[in-house]
């Protein structure tokens, strides 16, 4: 590999790793969560947060909410912005309608 190739792949690195670490310490998403049936009894799928981040979500409908632990990717149908495991869908309130309105945000340590 010439110095060049590894300089080009050494700043695509350092530019996903700045995206990725910006992307998880920002913010607050609205959208639509879905639920699946997930290996784990609590858990949620997101497509670009990295695993282990813990995101709090509420149900804008009932205001319930709940800190789960992204540990899988998903949800890869337009306009659903999380998809949580059946049991997170019970305690949010929202398994037998099968979608709810919610808002994501990503937990600080």
């Amino acid at each position: 590999m010439t110095h060049r190739k590894f300089a080009m792949l050494t700043l695509g690195i350092s530019l996903a790793s700045i995206c990725a670490s910006t992307f998880a310490n920002a913010g607050t998403w609205k959208g639509s969560a879905s639920y699946y049936h997930a290996r784990t009894r609590m858990g949620c799928a997101h497509r670009y947060l990295p695993f282990g981040t813990q995101v709090k979500v509420t149900n804008l409908r009932n205001g319930r909410h709940l800190v789960l632990t992204i540990n899988d990717r998903g949800p890869f149908i337009k306009g659903r912005i999380i998809d949580v495991s059946t049991r997170a869908a019970e305690m949010l309130g929202f398994r037998h309608a099968g979608l709810a309105q919610v808002r994501v945000e990503t937990m600080t340590n």
